[in-house]
Order: C-alpha cells, then structure tokens, then sequence
C-alpha cells in the first residue's frame, strides 16, 4: 500500500505542475519563439525543477493518509479508466506535438497557424479541453484511492491554476480562431461535460 501512496503522490507532484508549466510558456511565447536555441533546453529543465520543488515542498506529509481502505481503488479505477479514455479520443485529429503545443513555440508559427483549424468534432463537441479532463480524471484516481492529504491538496492546486490557464487559453484561441471559437465556447463546456 505504501508503494502506491508513493506513486500516487509522485503522478500528482508531476499533474500539478503541468497547468504552471502552461503558464511559464503561453504567456511569454514570444520570448520563447525569438530565442535561437530551442526553448525546450530551458523549459524542460524548469519544469523538471518544478517537480522537485513540489516534491520538497509536500515529501513530508507524503505518508499522512485521510483514510486507508481499499475499496477507494474501486472508483480510482473507473477515474483512471476515464482519463486514458480522453487521452486516446483526445488525439483525434491532432498530432503530438500539437498536443504537446510544439508549433506555438516554434519561430514558423504563422506559416503553422495558416494550416491549423478549429477542431470541434468527436470528444470536443462535448469538452473543449478534454486533456485538462483527462489529467483531473487521473489526479483524482490517486487522490481517491490512495487517500493521501497531499494529493488531494495537489489536487486542488492543480485546479486553482488549471483555471488560469484555461481562462488564458480560451483568450488566446478565441484572437486565432475568432468569432468561431467563440461560438464553440458558448455551446461546449470547458472542462466538465454536459451529461
């Protein structure tokens, strides 16, 4: 049990730092792009020492669990189903490094903007961001089945910035795509899907 409170706390050290990752890259990717190296030799560095900030910061309540029983594991199991559900319908019509959001780094960025179009079809016409979905989903089966304090504090920090960063990728999609994008906002919520 205690291995996977360990790896529970390690997935949401990880999870929760990818909305502060967004946020370090979109809002200054003009900076980025003017580099003449690859951003990615900084970036992934400070993303790396993002996580062993947050590792350092939460270790030591690592092992404070609210509860320990193991029928947690039951709905964590149907969460972690979900969330690798939305990651495979999440890359329809999408490559990697798009998911990834390599052409907004890359200095060709308005020769990439010409051929992207606004993709509303399959597991968008019910969520506009089915991967933030997918990362909750998966955060909160370890949360849930591993009942560690510090998940579900990760969690929620994830949720906070998760936020921001949604906010400020709705902006920045809406000045691409226009009056397109912002008619696919009105009609489709962004994280949590209508039933």
């Amino acid at each position: 049990m205690q291995l996977l409170r360990t790896l529970g706390w390690l997935a949401c050290v990880v999870y929760c730092t990818i909305p502060a990752f967004w946020l370090m890259v979109h809002p200054r990717v003009h900076h980025w792009r003017a580099r003449p190296r690859s951003p990615f030799r900084v970036l992934v560095p400070a993303w790396i020492c993002m996580w062993i900030g947050m590792g350092l910061l939460t270790g030591p309540w690592r092992k404070l669990a609210l509860y320990a029983t193991a029928w947690t594991w039951i709905p964590a199991a149907v969460l972690f189903i979900a969330g690798i559900y939305l990651y495979s319908r999440s890359g329809a019509h999408f490559s990697w490094s798009q998911l990834g959001g390599l052409p907004e780094l890359r200095n060709n960025v308005r020769a990439d903007n010409q051929n992207q179009r606004l993709v509303t079809t399959g597991i968008r016409a019910r969520v506009r961001h089915p991967v933030y979905l997918g990362h909750l989903c998966e955060m909160l089966a370890w949360s849930l089945g591993t009942g560690v304090a510090v998940c579900w504090l990760l969690t929620a920090f994830a949720i906070a910035t998760g936020a921001v960063m949604i906010r400020m990728e709705d902006a920045e999609l809406e000045k691409r795509f226009g009056e397109d994008y912002r008619q696919y906002r009105l009609a489709v919520p962004a994280v949590l899907p209508r039933i």
